[in-house]
């Protein structure tokens, strides 16, 4: 009888394709499913097709990656943002305990510890939540559904926070992949200048193929009821990654701040600590920054020359 296939909810995002060819290469049977039509349509806010699709594919594991990830977005849709990450978890994790599901992985962030001071740092998974935005208020809630789920039901899940992450195939709303795909149409259209908001925060960022090699690691060697930090454990400053972008430009240019795209409340820094990963895995980082950031640019080069 064959082995019992794993679902990945949001398969189509950006970390879902990268986690989908990394169970793929390892030798899982992957079903992914997302709310885009070619991958089922599935909308995790809808409980009874979340329920039908977990009882018709039995999977003996859950990779929940599926949600709102628009941090500044969430400012002007709380209620839509609350509803995808809290309410779509719970449906996943309902349908689970009914299914018998035998792990579920469930993937929250490091925004929920919010707005930390530097004497707090490196933020390990017993620090204090206090979460600044609605994004981060609703990863909250679904962090402790997944414990709930644990505790009141017995269901094994295993949480996450992860720390930023970065790589080839990620969309241009965050600040990285913006400046990249910036860069990649100045270089095709012309022109000097990079609109840009604050670079002065501090972000612990992390690539993504080692991102989902730590969520992998995670289901084989994990304590459910745990929740461990995914991140580099350093933290750099935007304005670092903008100028090592900015140093692999093919024309000059230069930065100009744009109003609109500073947020109502920036954590100022964030660093986590995966101390309890590598104990429970051993998984450490493995890729650089610069090559990261190569690949990022190298990516939306590529997809610039496509777009014609």
């Amino acid at each position: 009888m064959p082995p019992a296939p794993v679902l990945v909810t949001g398969a189509a995002g950006f970390v879902g394709r990268h986690l989908t060819a990394h169970l793929e290469a390892a030798g899982d049977e992957v079903v992914g499913v997302d709310r885009s039509p070619e991958h089922g349509g599935v909308d995790i806010t809808d409980a009874d097709a979340i329920a039908g699709l977990i009882a018709d594919v039995k999977p003996a594991t859950i990779y929940h990656l599926a949600g709102w990830a628009d941090v500044g977005g969430s400012w002007k849709a709380p209620v839509e943002a609350f509803r995808v990450n809290a309410e779509g978890t719970l449906n996943v994790l309902s349908a689970a305990v009914d299914a018998g599901v035998e792990r579920v992985l469930a993937v929250s962030s490091a925004d929920v510890y919010g707005k930390v001071d530097p004497s707090e740092l490196p933020l390990t998974e017993d620090s204090p939540l206090r979460p600044t935005s609605p994004y981060a208020a609703s990863k909250v809630a679904a962090d402790y559904l997944g414990l709930q789920a644990w505790l009141g039901r017995g269901l094994p899940v295993l949480r996450v926070r992860a720390f930023n992450h970065l790589g080839p195939g990620q969309t241009d709303k965050f600040v990285a992949p913006a400046l990249a795909s910036r860069i990649a149409r100045a270089e095709r259209d012309g022109g000097d200048v990079l609109p840009i908001g604050d670079l002065s925060a501090r972000r612990d960022f992390t690539d993504v193929r080692d991102v989902v090699r730590a969520y992998r690691l995670l289901v084989e060697r994990g304590q459910p009821g745990e929740v461990y930090n995914v991140c580099s454990g350093v933290d750099l400053a935007v304005q670092d990654l903008a100028d090592q972008l900015l140093a692999q430009a093919s024309i000059p240019l230069r930065f100009e701040t744009d109003p609109d795209l500073l947020r109502p409340v920036e954590v100022p820094v964030l660093r986590g600590s995966h101390d309890r990963l590598t104990a429970a895995t051993g998984w450490q980082p493995e890729i650089s920054i610069s090559q990261t950031l190569k690949d990022l640019l190298e990516d939306w080069r590529e997809r610039v020359a496509n777009e014609g």
